[in-house]
């Protein structure tokens, strides 16, 4: 099936899509956010987002806000992307199931 062959392994991870989705829609975000939102632990993210760091999905930046130091997360180009395929192939799966409407 085409659509299998078509999923990325790195974005078949919850945490890992969930982070792309997020940033997506909102740019960027912070660690602490990205954690809330995703109900995840200091340790599962930060794998999870330093995997999709070292295939360059994600860029990250350190400042401070609030005195506080603070990691900040966007996609790059080459993870919209990645994610945009994913999500083609996903959609095609769906469509290939018979239960989209």
């Amino acid at each position: 099936m085409k659509a299998l062959s078509a999923l990325d392994p790195l974005l078949e991870h919850r945490i890992r899509l969930g982070a792309c989705v997020l940033l997506t829609r909102h740019g960027e975000l912070t660690f602490a956010r990205l954690k809330a939102l995703l109900q995840a632990t200091d340790g599962n993210l930060g794998a999870q987002l330093r995997k999709l760091e070292e295939r360059a999905y994600l860029q990250s930046r350190k400042d401070f806000v609030e005195r506080k130091p603070t990691t900040w997360y966007q996609l790059t180009p080459d993870g919209r992307s990645a994610l945009n395929a994913h999500m083609a192939a996903l959609r095609d799966l769906i469509d290939a199931s018979g239960s989209a409407q």
